[in-house]
C-alpha cells in the first residue's frame, strides 16, 4: 500500500482540473449556469432524466403503473444529457434546485408540483396512485426502510466505490478497498433480507425494489462499471442474484430501462419518451444515429 501522504492546505480551493471522468461538471457552488427554459410535452407529469441507476427508478415505476392501467401515469421523459450541464439550466434548476436527475413536474392539478430527489418522485407516484406503496402499517415501514436504506447506501456504491474503482484519474488502493469494503456489506445486507423474502419489503413488488434494483441489481448483472461483478464477486449473493433475475425479467423494468437512455446497444435506447407507441416506433433518428 503507498504511504504517500496527503496534508490538506488550511483552506480547500477548488481545482478545475483535478481530472476524472466527471470533473468539467462538478463545481461547488450551486444554481444556473445558463437560461434554458424545459420543454413540455402533453402529459400530466413531465420527467426530465436521464438513465442511470437514478433515472431509471423513476421509468420503470411510471411504466408499471401503466402495465397496471393507470392511465394517469402517462409521461413526457425529456433527455438532460449531464455531461453537456444541461442539469444546470434555469429551467431544470427551476425544477431542482439540486442540479440533478432525474426531476419530475407533475402538472395534473391547477398548480405544478416539483418533485425532486428520486426517493421523493417514487413516493409522490405511489401515494398519487395508490400502488407499489402497502398501506398496512408494519409492510409500509418496511418498504420505507428499505427505499431509505438505498438513499443512504447507494451513495458509497455510487460516489465511493464507483468512482475511484472506474472513474477516479487513477487507481488508488485505500479508497478502493474501502469502498469495496463496504459494497460487500451492503451485498451481503440484502442477500440476508431477500434469504427470508421474495422481495425487500416482504412478498409484494414495491417502490423499494424499483429503487434498489438499478443500482444493486445492476451491480451483480454486470451492468455497472465494468468488470466490478467479478472484481467484487458477486457470484456469492445467490439471493440477490435471483431477485435480481426476476425483477430485469418484467417488461415494465426492460421499458423503463430504455427510457432517456444513450449509451450501448442502440436498440435499448429510447432517448425520449412522449407515447407508449415509441418502443415499436423507434426510429435511427430518435437514437441519434
Amino acid at each position: 500500500m503507498s504511504t504517500d501522504e496527503y496534508t490538506p492546505p488550511k483552506v480547500w480551493t477548488w481545482d478545475k482540473e483535478n481530472g476524472g471522468r466527471f470533473a468539467n461538471i462538478n463545481r461547488p457552488i450551486a444554481g444556473a449556469t445558463h437560461d434554458k427554459e424545459l420543454p413540455v410535452g402533453k402529459h400530466p407529469l413531465q420527467l426530465y432524466s436521464l438513465a442511470t441507476p437514478n433515472g431509471q427508478k423513476v421509468t420503470i415505476m411510471l411504466e408499471e403503473l401503466l402495465a397496471l392501467g393507470h392511465s394517469g401515469a402517462e409521461y413526457d421523459a425529456w433527455l438532460i444529457k449531464i455531461g453537456d450541464g444541461d442539469q444546470f439550466g434555469s429551467g431544470f434548476v427551476g425544477v431542482n434546485p439540486n442540479s440533478k436527475i432525474p426531476a419530475l413536474l407533475d402538472r395534473s392539478g391547477p398548480k405544478p408540483i416539483r418533485v425532486f430527489e428520486s426517493g421523493a418522485i417514487l413516493v409522490h407516484l405511489a401515494e398519487k396512485f395508490g400502488a407499489f406503496l402497502p398501506t398496512e402499517p408494519a409492510a409500509r415501514a418496511e418498504c420505507m426502510s428499505w427505499l431509505f436504506w438505498q438513499m443512504g447506501s447507494a451513495p458509497y456504491l455510487g460516489g465511493g466505490f464507483g468512482h475511484f474503482y472506474a472513474y477516479a484519474p487513477f487507481k488508488m488502493e485505500y479508497p478502493i478497498n474501502r469502498f469495496s469494503m463496504e459494497v460487500k456489506r451492503q451485498l451481503d445486507v440484502l442477500d440476508r433480507r431477500l434469504a427470508e423474502s421474495a422481495y425487500l419489503a416482504g412478498d409484494e413488488y414495491t417502490i423499494a425494489d424499483m429503487a434498489v434494483w438499478p443500482w444493486y441489481g445492476g451491480l451483480v448483472k454486470g451492468a455497472l462499471y465494468g468488470d466490478s461483478a467479478t472484481f467484487l464477486a458477486v457470484h456469492e449473493y445467490k439471493h440477490v442474484l435471483r431477485w435480481a433475475e426476476a425483477i430485469g425479467a418484467r417488461p415494465a423494468v426492460q421499458r423503463g430501462r430504455m427510457v432517456n437512455r444513450v449509451q450501448g446497444d442502440p436498440a435499448s435506447q429510447l432517448r425520449e419518451r412522449h407515447d407508449a407507441s415509441d418502443f415499436d416506433t423507434r426510429t435511427q433518428d430518435k437514437l441519434g444515429g
